[in-house]
Formats: structure tokens, C-alpha cells, sequence
């Protein structure tokens, strides 16, 4: 059944691909109101916005940079887009959602699409009807294009699965794209969609906000249904939108939030659900804000001086644009988060009863999974911990529940005293992990113990071009209020920068490697050729080095270098050593190699014994092959 998916992903990408190059349409980093004005003035239609993402997803998820990002695809989404086409031709449009195509984790039950939660134990499961936010996504108007990979059953903030395996980060792609939700994180920074759906029981929807430059909401526990989601805990589970602006965001909220009968903890919602979260975004919200930087949560790890200076430069910019921000604290904070977790007590009885519910599911538990080793090696000690575990029967539960009764008192006595909009503090402490390396630590468990809404926004780049994020957390049901400020700080900051690894399609296919030759030539008989390579969707740049000279005039090393305020400066790496005279290197470009190669900042040397101090140097200039 996998290889079928693969199958139908496959001829889905190629028809987009072909469809693609006979009528180009540029969907990188477009709105879903720059898209809806574009579909209602005839300059596109919805089946060309579907085959412009499929393009782009042709070229950028399993190619190039192989973002590993998307599970399957819709086998429908060109007829659903030609149906949608008509019905706008013939009655007008449902809404802003109207003929736009979306992304849905593969936790998100599909009746048109298998939903694994990254499982590959679950990789056949085919729900008889959609989730209740994907229905009206649909009801919206919205084509569900595809589901994004995610951390096997939502188990963790990696993004690696025994179904899909490592997702990268657009940004670096060494790194990981965060989790549980980094399918979408990675797919929607990528522009393979409008905007897209994750859930988060603690930080799988910011992390993965913050990881890849993107606003990502967890909503006020209650305002929108989890039916038809794989739950990992029901008392922590919430199911949301990410992307790329704050207005996409709105759109997505005004079509999914609401009651559902068959969601409990929904009732009542709909007297806090506005008209449209679009009209609080209004211009120069920041002014007269009261924001309370919560410093506890500002613990900075080892590694994460970057990260420290864009926080401290976003508030300086936030009092800068009219906003009080003040510092706060709650007295013992600390303690009520820790051992706040009740996933440990929750997740095996929870997925037994959503596996019940789906009678063609091919395992009917989390124990089954774990003794038919159909789980991936590295949550193999997640998986099982809980099934060792304690249940909702022990005394534990009870005590957890009880601390976050004082910790939502403690943070709403807060908010009312100092008459705060929102807290501010650090979505992630750390930049994106490397690949295979253990989860960064975050700040996810404040919303999630007081059940209160946040909003992560992205404050901006290290200067090596890693994503840092913020929250802003604020009352029950303030979900108007959190995406006013984050719409003041999105026109004031404008922090949106597209992923290097994903640029604008040309022709309907990904930018060829770029080619130049250097030529660098030394006393007497000293020179060296170089040819170099590099494809900027993956940064990586191949080098074949050809050196001659004899003596004093031997080859000791070529090298590659950065400039420094228009002068020499420092190595970036040597590509041939002392004894070599034909050597090929490779080599990937960080953000700020990358910078340096667009500015015209790197340059090759030759160094040899006549002139130990370089010869030759010689600016590198890419061409197009």
C-alpha cells in the first residue's frame, strides 16, 4: 500500500510538473488573499494553483533539497480544483478559501487519504470521513492537496518517522524542522501549499513555527475540535493552524474554530468565536500594548547566544513602536510546569479508543505497534515508557491536574493585576537541532497546563541564517487580541524570509547548479585551476582543484575565503593540500556563506612557498549552466 501512495504521488507530481511548465504560475511565498484576488480577476484559476504547488513540491521535496515533508498526495485535488473552478464561475466564491489548496497533518483524518500519523504500522488506514476541521476546510472551499509528514504519532518534536524518516529544515538542511507538525512547518515555509494544519500538545505547532520563520496558533484548549485527529492526550491535545502571514492564519482560524458535538470540551465555544479574526488586524496595534516579559522563561542554552540577541532587538523594537512591555514574573512557575505533562497517563488509552473507532485500522493498539516492531528505533524507548507506564487511575494524574488548576489561576491573576495583552518568552530554547541529535528544550508548557492560547510569531535570524521565534500568550478566547500584536509586529519587523532552498521555479523546474572556472596564477610556475559547482537549492558547492609548479613554486594549499570589510579575511576551507595536484572537494554553504558567495565575498587563493602569504586571489562569480 506504501508503494502505491508513492505510487499516486509520483504521477500526481509529474502532471503538475508538466501542467506546470505549458502555464506557469508563480505561488512562492503568495498569500491566500494575494491568491484569492488572483482567482477573482481570472488571471488564474484553481486547477493552475494546484499544479503550481505540485511543481514546486516536484522539485523541492523528494529532489534538490528533499525536504521530506510530504506523506501523499490528493488523488482528486485537479478535479476538486476544476469543480471549484466552475462553481466559482457560476455562483461566486464560498469565501477567502474558496479554490485554495491547503495542507493537512497525517494525523488529520482524510476520507479521500490513508492517515498514518507517521506511522508505518497505521500506513493503510483509511478513515471512513474527514476530521471535523478538514470538513470545513472543504465546506470552505479549501482543496486539501496532501498530508505532511510528522514525528511518529505525534511522539516527539524531530520529525522523524518509521513511515516518512527524517524531514529536513528548509533553512539548514542539516537540521531538523522541529515537531510534531515539521511536515507542515517545512511544506509551508517551502510554499508547497497556502497555509497548512498541525496539532500541538506541547509545542507541535510553535516549534515548528519558530524553526522555520512561519506564526503558528495554539488555540484556547476548547475552541476548535480534535475529532478525527490521532490523539496523544486528550486533556492536551489541540489541532491548529500554521503560516506564512498573519492573515492566512485568520483565514485558516474563521474556517476551522467552533463547537462540535463531538468534541466535549468544545461546548459553548461559539460565543467566543468573532465574526472574522481578520478584523483585529488592524495597523499599529503594538501602540498602547502591555506586554509582560516573562524573564524566567528567557533560560538561555549553551549554544544560543544568537538566538539571545534577536530576542532582546524584537523587544527594543516592540517599545520602539508604542508598546509597554514590562517585566513579570509568576512566584513558582518552575514547579507548576514541571512533571506537567500527562501524555505518560493518556496516550495508550486514548489511541485505543481513536484505533476502535476506525474498524479497518490494522493494529487496535499502541502495544501491538511496539511488539511488531513497527515504530522507529529512535522512539523506541518513547513508545514503550508509556506502555510501563502509569494510568489516569494513579494518584499521579490527580496531582498533575491539580497543578495546572494553580497554574492557570496563577497566570490569569497575572494578566488581570498588570493588565497585560499577552506574555512574551521564547518559543524554543536553542536553534533547530542537527539531524539525529536529541530534541532542543522549548517553552511549550505554559498554554499547554493553563490551557491558554499562544501565538508563536517569528522574531528574526541568527547570522547564520537559523530562524528564531517568540510567543505571545494571553487570555482565555484573546486569540483577536494575540493576532492584532502579532500583525503589528508582522508590518513593523516584516519577518518573513523565504527558505534558500526553495526559490521561485523557473519554467516549472527548480534553478540548474551554477558553473565558474578560476583561474589563479603564481610566481613562476605556480598555478591552479579550479572548477567549481553549486546548486543553491542544497548549498552545496563541489570543487576540482588542477595545481602545478615545481620548487619553491610547489602548490602548499588552495583555499577558500571570506572577505572582511573589503579586505582579506578569514579561511573557509581548504580545498587542496601540501603534495596534491589534483584534488576534487565538496563542501555546503551555511546562511552566511551563502551571503558572502551573493555579495561577492569569496575568493580562492594559492599559497606557496615563494608567497606563503597567498597569490593569485580571485573573486568567485557564478553563472547559470
Amino acid at each position: 500500500m506504501a508503494g502505491n501512495r508513492r505510487m499516486t504521488m509520483a504521477a500526481l507530481l509529474a502532471l503538475g510538473a508538466t501542467s506546470a511548465q505549458a502555464a506557469p504560475v508563480e505561488v512562492a511565498e503568495a498569500s491566500i488573499p494575494q491568491l484569492q484576488a488572483a482567482l477573482a480577476s481570472g488571471a488564474v484559476t484553481s486547477r493552475q494553483l494546484v499544479q503550481a504547488y505540485l511543481a514546486r513540491i516536484a522539485a523541492y521535496d523528494s529532489q534538490g533539497p528533499a525536504l521530506n515533508s510530504i506523506v501523499t498526495l490528493n488523488p482528486a485535488a485537479l478535479a476538486q480544483a476544476d469543480a471549484l473552478d466552475k462553481e466559482r464561475a457560476s455562483k461566486g466564491p464560498r469565501g477567502p478559501l474558496h479554490g485554495i489548496p491547503v495542507l493537512v497533518k497525517d494525523n488529520f483524518d482524510t476520507k479521500d487519504m490513508p492517515t498514518s500519523g507517521g506511522a508505518l504500522a497505521l500506513a493503510t488506514l483509511q478513515p471512513a470521513q474527514d476530521a471535523h476541521q478538514v470538513d470545513k476546510l472543504r465546506s470552505a472551499g479549501a482543496i486539501i492537496l496532501g498530508k505532511t509528514a510528522m514525528h511518529e504519532l505525534a511522539a516527539g518534536t524531530t520529525t522523524i518517522s518509521s513511515l516518512t524518516g527524517q524531514t529536513r529544515n528548509p533553512y539548514d538542511l542539516l537540521r531538523s524542522p522541529g515537531g510534531s507538525s515539521g511536515g507542515t512547518g517545512a511544506a509551508i515555509a517551502a510554499s508547497f501549499a497556502a497555509a497548512g494544519m498541525g496539532s500541538d500538545t506541547c509545542g507541535s505547532i510553535r516549534i515548528p513555527a519558530a524553526y522555520q520563520n512561519l506564526f503558528g496558533l495554539r488555540t484556547t484548549r476548547g475552541l476548535a475540535s480534535r475529532t478525527g485527529v490521532i490523539p496523544l492526550s486528550d486533556t492536551q491535545d489541540v489541532a491548529g493552524p500554521l503560516a506564512r502571514s498573519v492573515a492566512d492564519l485568520a483565514i485558516m482560524l474563521d474556517a476551522t474554530v467552533g463547537s462540535d458535538k463531538r468534541d466535549a470540551i468544545t461546548a459553548g465555544t461559539d460565543a467566543h468565536v468573532p465574526k472574522s479574526y481578520a478584523d483585529a488586524l488592524q495597523p499599529g496595534s503594538l501602540k498602547g500594548a502591555r506586554i509582560g516579559v516573562l524573564r524566567s522563561l528567557f533560560t538561555i542554552v549553551s549554544d544560543d547566544g544568537d538566538g539571545k540577541l534577536v530576542y532582546d532587538q524584537a523587544i527594543t523594537a516592540m517599545r520602539n513602536a508604542g508598546a509597554e512591555v514590562i517585566e513579570v514574573a509568576i512566584p513558582g512557575l518552575d514547579e507548576m510546569l514541571n512533571d506537567a505533562s500527562a501524555s505518560t497517563f493518556e496516550f495508550v488509552e486514548d489511541l485505543r479508543r481513536y484505533l476502535a473507532a476506525h474498524p479497518g485500522a490494522p493494529v487496535a493498539s499502541l502495544d501491538a505497534i511496539v511488539k511488531a516492531g513497527l515504530h522507529h528505533d529512535q522512539l523506541d524507548k518513547r513508545l514503550r515508557d508509556p506502555l510501563a507506564g502509569p494510568d489516569r487511575n494513579a494518584p499521579g494524574y490527580q496531582v498533575l491536574l491539580a497543578k495546572r488548576t494553580v497554574a492557570r489561576a496563577a497566570t490569569d491573576a497575572l494578566l488581570t493585576k498588570e493588565r497585560l495583552d499577552a506574555l512574551l518568552y521564547p518559543t524554543s530554547l536553542g536553534r533547530p537541532p542537527v539531524i539525529g541529535a536529541e530534541n532542543i528544550a522549548s517553552n511549550c508548557r505554559l498554554s499547554v497546563v493553563t490551557g491558554l492560547p499562544a501565538l508563536a510569531i517569528p522574531a528574526g535570524f541568527t547570522p547564520r541564517g537559523l530562524p528564531v521565534g517568540l510567543e505571545l500568550l494571553g487570555a482565555a478566547f484573546a486569540e483577536p487580541r494575540l493576532l492584532a500584536l502579532g500583525h503589528g509586529w508582522e508590518q513593523l519587523a516584516k519577518p518573513r524570509q523565504p527558505p534558500f532552498s526553495t526559490p521561485p521555479l523557473v519554467a516549472g523546474k527548480a534553478p540548474g547548479p551554477q558553473q565558474t572556472v578560476v583561474s589563479l596564477a603564481g610566481g613562476g610556475t605556480a598555478k591552479a585551476t579550479i572548477r567549481f559547482s553549486y546548486d543553491p537549492t542544497t548549498a552545496r558547492m563541489h570543487a576540482d582543484v588542477t595545481a602545478s609548479g615545481t620548487g619553491r613554486n610547489a602548490p602548499i594549499a588552495v583555499a577558500l575565503h571570506r572577505s572582511h570589510e573589503g579586505g582579506p579575511g578569514p579561511i573557509l576551507v581548504p580545498i587542496m593540500l601540501r603534495g596534491q595536484k589534483r584534488v576534487s572537494a565538496d563542501l555546503v554553504l551555511d546562511a552566511l556563506a551563502r551571503a558572502d558567495l551573493v555579495a561577492g565575498r569569496l575568493a580562492a587563493v594559492l599559497y606557496t612557498a615563494a608567497a606563503p602569504l597567498g597569490t593569485g586571489r580571485t573573486t568567485l562569480a557564478f553563472k547559470p549552466e
